[in-house]
């Protein structure tokens, strides 16, 4: 007999792939192979273009922020491209679909670089995917790498630059802060891979020396979707706060299961710090209530430039993929505009090494949440950071930090 579930999972990527093609080519761009894709530039045929890899998750259970990355590759790319491009080169996208499965990943950004013969590529949401490609992207395929996601720290390769939030930079002033708030147990329920290892690692640090104590840490299989005798043990060693980092598709079955038991209705408190506008679609909206994150923008930051950058991408899309920080997009767009930084500084020299070179001291005055910055020798980026309350489905800023250094790779 066969398996259902397998099936029905074939049949949703299935369902999935094709909602994300008839996207794709709405938006301009056209089929080249299974799962790649290219976006030309619509001027400077004549000019030799800069090719900018994506890989990102346009199908499988990270598809929601995948989609939202592509989108705002494209709509950094648009405002390089009328801006006359970078040194008057047009910019020329390829995007192949890492599919939330880091075996098919690996294959697909290979023909980035051997195909598509691409000047650099960025993407990769989770670590698992990180860990994957890089090594066909900067070691075999001596490709400059930009990775745009929070994550676990500890990612000192050479020619690889991080965009977005590190462990200090989440969790330096967070856990302070909870811990003032009353919250003194702390629990870990978390997924099984190097992010939430790392992570967990670098945060109980936080909450011993501020006076706190972590009495619970457990993993579980991605998939998972029974945590009842998890939830018991929170409710019984009396835990005052879940620090959470199970990511989908197991993440809703958790928030479910804890939200049921009564737990938060008792005083229990939350924080995720992927959680942002994004994440109804991995939680249910009543489970998001009352949670913390600590992100380097939500879309109550409130500054000029921010507000613009958002309604500009909510004009250009107009659907359910939202521009927002946990889900890698303002990682992405950091990303794209520190690399046009970086050619810039090399007076359009292209290889790796030179533009490498060039992107380990760049300073950009805006960008989402504010402006940031690499710290030289580190490859990563100084950014602002905010603390924030889900209510009401809104994420309120409790409050920030400017230019908070990643305290990486020095």
């Amino acid at each position: 007999m066969k398996d259902k579930s397998k099936i029905n999972s074939r049949t949703t990527d299935r369902r999935s792939f094709l909602f994300g093609t008839s996207a794709l080519a709405a938006a301009g761009w056209v089929a080249v192979g299974t799962g790649t894709f290219v976006l030309k530039p619509d001027w400077g045929l004549a000019a030799d273009p800069i090719k900018m890899g994506i890989a990102t998750d346009i199908t499988g259970a990270i598809a929601a922020g995948g989609n939202s990355c592509w989108r705002t590759a494209q709509l950094a790319v648009k405002q390089i491209n009328d801006a006359g491009g970078i040194l008057g080169r047009p910019i020329e996208l390829v995007l192949e679909d890492t599919a939330s499965d880091p075996g098919v990943a690996v294959g697909n950004v290979r023909r980035l670089i051997q195909q598509a013969k691409v000047d650099v590529v960025f993407g990769g949401i989770t670590s698992a995917m990180r860990e994957a490609i890089k090594n066909p992207i900067v070691k075999r395929g001596k490709t400059l790498y930009l990775y745009p996601q929070l994550y676990e720290g500890q990612e000192c390769t050479q020619h690889l630059y991080c965009t977005g939030p590190t462990p200090y930079q989440q969790v330096s002033e967070l856990i302070p802060y909870l811990i003032k708030q009353g919250n003194k147990r702390f629990a870990m329920p978390s997924a099984n891979y190097l992010w939430p290892q790392l992570l967990n690692k670098a945060t109980k640090k936080v909450i011993e020396d501020n006076g706190g104590e972590v009495v619970l840490e457990e993993y579980f299989p991605l998939d998972q979707v029974e945590y009842s005798a998890t939830i018991g043990k929170i409710k019984s060693e009396k835990v005052d706060h879940v620090f959470l980092t199970i990511i989908p598709p197991g993440l809703g079955p958790f928030g479910k299961q804890l939200y049921e038991s009564g737990w938060q209705n008792d005083g229990g408190t939350i924080s995720c710090v992927y959680y942002d506008e994004n994440s109804p679609y991995y939680v249910e909206p009543y489970a998001l209530e009352g949670t913390y994150s600590c992100l380097d923008y939500f879309h109550t930051v409130d500054d000029p430039f921010s507000n613009k950058l958002l309604a500009e991408y909510n004009a250009m899309w107009d659907d359910k993929f939202l521009f927002t920080a946990g889900a890698a997009a303002t990682g992405m767009y950091r990303a794209i505009k520190l690399y046009e930084q970086g050619v810039i500084a090399t007076n359009g020299d292209l290889k790796r090494e030179a533009v490498s070179e060039a992107l380990d001291n760049i300073s950009v005055a805006n960008g989402p949440g504010g402006g940031y910055k690499t710290v030289p020798g580190t490859g990563h980026c100084a950014m602002n950071m905010y603390i924030a309350q889900n209510k009401g489905g809104k994420w309120d800023i409790i409050s920030s930090s400017e230019m908070v250094d990643p305290k990486e790779c020095a």
